[in-house]
């Protein structure tokens, strides 16, 4: 069993192969990965390593979440849900995939019911997400972090990122200045280090979508981010990246 598939709705993915291991991604229903490890003990399911098609990104699941498949690999455009839905006893998260059988059942509720330029769809789902908890390595409405939510946004635009930050803001194209940033433009922001540990999506009027303790709007100008309700930047600008 190298190809595998998530039948869950969402799946914890671990860093190392155990509950307590830090959570670094979930897999969300439809989607497929490859086998890299598998650990079998003499007691219990054990856990793998795998590759995750969509993003590349790897980590450990618990074998016990996982299902035997043929497909061999993502598809370029997967018919994602861009709403909570349900199928076959499963409430299928934002961004969970779909096959053309399924697809049948729930189309109502998929991305392939967005129409317009990318941006646009993006802009169609974002309320959505607005609030929706931070949670480290989250990638739903149930909680998300900052590269987990343009991920997620992103591909209902059509477009596949890399999962974290730091990998995101190799993509794309460079922007000199916050003010030539268009709407849709990708920002990253660095700590003391010089590390990019952020990104959010810049919005019309120099505000931006990200996920900061929830997922919020603020205003972000060639500093940084400012959160008005703190009265202070949170956030230090480091890049601008145009990908859409």
């Amino acid at each position: 069993m190298n190809l595998v598939l998530c039948p869950l709705s969402v799946v914890p993915v671990r860093r190392e192969p155990s509950d307590r291991a830090e959570l670094v991604t979930q897999w969300l229903f439809g989607e497929t990965a490859e086998v890299l490890e598998r650990r079998i003990p003499s007691q219990g399911s054990g856990w793998s390593l795998l590759r995750f098609h969509h993003d590349g990104y790897e980590g450990w699941v618990d074998n016990k979440q996982i299902a035997a498949t043929q497909v061999a690999t993502f598809p370029k455009a997967p018919r994602s849900v861009a709403a909570f839905a349900w199928y076959d006893h499963h409430l299928l998260p934002f961004g969970a995939v779909l096959s053309k059988v399924q697809f049948t059942s729930a189309q109502d509720r998929t991305s392939d019911r967005l129409t317009g330029p990318p941006i646009e769809r993006i802009l169609a789902v974002m309320d959505q997400w607005m609030d929706a908890p931070y949670l480290w390595g989250g990638r739903t409405p149930m909680g998300v972090d900052c590269s987990g939510l343009t991920q997620a946004l992103f591909m209902i635009a059509g477009t596949s990122l890399p999962r974290d930050a730091y990998q995101q803001a190799e993509v794309g194209t460079h922007v000199d200045l916050i003010d030539l940033a268009q709407e849709g433009d990708l920002a990253f922001f660095d700590n003391a280090e010089g590390r990019i540990v952020h990104v959010g999506i810049v919005l019309s009027g120099k505000r931006i979508l990200h996920a900061s303790g929830r997922v919020r709007i603020d205003t972000i100008d060639q500093q940084g981010i400012f959160n008005a309700e703190e009265k202070r930047y949170t956030h230090t600008l480091r890049s601008l990246k145009r990908v859409l």
